[in-house]
């Protein structure tokens, strides 16, 4: 295999790789350290990019010249995309890539290969962009790069709800190969965050921790409805907190380190963590801060991802954290499930409501009802963090200095072993190689010359979230006993009246759920005792529909307010 054909052209545009001009988002972050990643470790001749505008081109340029580039590099007009020879495969940042696949058609199937990779496949464009992908010209050698088993799963839904629409519509015709779907996950430079152990106790210093404290640490955007709903954290770390104390530990401290998308998620986050673990410290670092970045890694004890929102489909966070040295305590959830392994930390079970609970709420993104936001926070709402599990994890790593040790050194181990760019490169480029192997072979060949009532879950554009991502949380039974509920004691914190205003969600414009509605059931669980009573029992009992008590049950459930038994 030639150089140039273990190579892809770069679609680059600075939106895809600035976050430090065009804002941090994960998929600019990841991007900007891929392309550093494929200049350092890209075993290639030339390096070559796809350009819109002059000034994108100038950007590449300045990019390589940064990353100390000594292969030859050359431009290529996107009105001109065949210039990309003899490289045989365009990379494209991100999964829905169809308009890319037009764009070749007028040069053939053949002319090329396209390469995308998934960053979040939540929105409606990427939703609607696979969807368009089945129905474009797409060809077997092209791929969409999964970054985790669990993303690999929802791409793979999409195509099957598309191709059952696109069969039954067009009946009789033969739909094309998909493209191939590889699980190749995001990269970190592990040297870039290797801990800084001044810094790491300047910053202690700074934000007044005792020597036998311990400081879990977060960096994330801080935005409840698009990455975490704090709320649960908060709550187990006030409860972890009063066991901690109870066997004469030291003071629990939450550092988050990042940025606040409008001052009413700021406000979420900061009346949460006063009324919900007033014991515990609670600090905010300004997350486009590198120093600041690097010291919270470098100071810390432990790193918590509590992630309950399908927004995120990898996380960056946690490998770099593992390259700091840190134990974990994430949510299991997408990526995590393949970086995070039990010698390197905890990952705490999550539950998603069933398709009967959410498909609704995919009708209602599609259809413009709900904002992308309203979506998210919809869909965290009924997805539940196992408090209890959480609370046991924190207490279990503050408590045993040894085994954060053990598990910070077995991270460091595997991120460098498995997750570092110097490692994910010579995987894509394998990919790369592999599609330019079946477009050699398809060009030696003869040139070859596409419906009914549709169920909710199975709109192509629009599927049933907890089908789609019914890979993203912590398995569950095929057929479940039938649960009952009751309610939990809540040790003087805010009761779920007062952690619903806290949460906030009036700041999206749509209420979880209506407040009188949420007190009928938390009455109703009271009635029932310890014994508990079923989702349709305690329905009846508060006068509403079953649908809507079991929405609500998981709520309570997220919150502690409530438990199966």
């Amino acid at each position: 295999m030639t150089a140039a054909k273990a190579n892809a052209a770069i679609w680059f545009a600075p939106d895809g790789y600035d976050p430090a001009a065009k804002g941090i988002n994960g998929r600019r972050v990841a991007g900007e350290s891929f392309l550093r990643g494929y200049f350092a470790h890209a075993d290639v001749a030339e390096f070559v990019g796809l350009n819109y505008f002059p000034a994108d081109e100038a950007a590449f340029r300045a990019f390589a010249t940064r990353c100390g580039v000594t292969q030859p590099l050359r431009s290529v007009r996107m009105d001109t995309p065949h210039l990309i020879a003899p490289l045989d495969v365009i990379y494209y940042a991100a999964p829905n890539f169809a308009v890319e696949c037009w764009r070749r058609a007028p040069h053939g199937a053949r002319g090329w290969a396209l390469s995308g990779i998934t960053h979040t496949t939540a929105t409606k464009s990427v939703v609607q962009g696979i969807f368009d992908l089945r129905s474009a010209p797409q060809m077997p050698w092209d791929a969409i790069i999964c970054t985790s088993r669990a993303v690999q799963a929802s791409v793979r839904h999409l195509m099957e709800l598309a191709e059952g629409h696109l069969a039954s519509r067009f009946a009789g015709s033969i739909l094309p190969a998909r493209p191939l779907t590889p699980v190749i996950p995001l990269g970190i430079h592990c040297d870039d965050h290797l801990p800084d152990v001044a810094a790491g106790q300047g910053l202690r210093a700074r934000l007044g921790l005792a020597p036998n404290d311990i400081a879990l640490a977060c960096i994330a955007r801080l935005t409840p409805e698009e990455k975490f709903d704090p709320l649960p954290m908060f709550i187990a770390m006030d409860q972890a907190q009063a066991r901690i104390a109870a066997g004469g530990g030291g003071r629990l401290h939450l550092i988050l380190c990042g940025q606040f998308s409008d001052a009413v998620g700021r406000k979420v986050f900061d009346d949460g963590a006063a009324a919900l673990m007033p014991d515990v410290g609670y600090h905010v670092l300004d997350g486009t801060n590198a120093a600041l970045r690097k010291a919270t890694l470098s100071g810390a004890d432990v790193f918590v991802f509590p992630i309950d929102n399908v927004q995120e489909t990898f996380g960056l966070a946690p490998l770099e954290a593992m390259a700091a040295g840190l134990p974990l305590i994430v949510s299991d959830w997408d990526g995590m499930q393949d970086t995070v392994t039990p010698d390197t930390g905890f990952r705490i079970p999550v539950q998603m409501a069933d398709a009967s609970l959410t498909t609704y709420l995919g009708l209602r993104h599609y259809g413009g009802t709900d904002t992308y936001r309203q979506y998210l926070s919809q869909l965290s709402a009924v997805t539940r963090l196992d408090v209890g599990a959480l609370i046991d994890a924190i207490v279990t790593l503050a408590s045993d200095a040894g085994l954060r040790a053990r598990m910070g050194a077995a991270g460091q181990a595997r991120v460098r072993a498995l997750y570092d760019w110097r490692v994910v490169i010579p995987q894509m480029q394998a990919l790369w190689g592999e599609q330019a192997a079946m477009l050699t072979h398809a060009r030696g060949q003869p040139t070859k010359a596409e419906h009914s009532p549709i169920s909710a879950v199975q709109i192509p554009v629009a599927p049933g979230p907890s089908l789609l991502f019914a890979g993203y949380p912590t398995p569950q039974p095929d057929q479940r006993p039938v649960l009952h509920y009751r309610s939990r004691m809540r040790d003087g914190r805010p009761g779920p009246l007062a952690t619903f205003d806290l949460r906030n969600y009036a700041a999206t414009r749509r209420l979880f759920e209506d407040p009188g509605r949420i007190t009928a059931v938390v009455d109703a669980l009271m009635a029932v005792g310890e014994a508990g009573a079923t989702a349709q029992r305690l329905a009846t009992a508060a006068a509403q529909p079953v649908r809507t008590t079991q929405r609500i049950l998981l709520w309570l459930l997220k919150y502690h307010f409530a438990e199966e038994c």
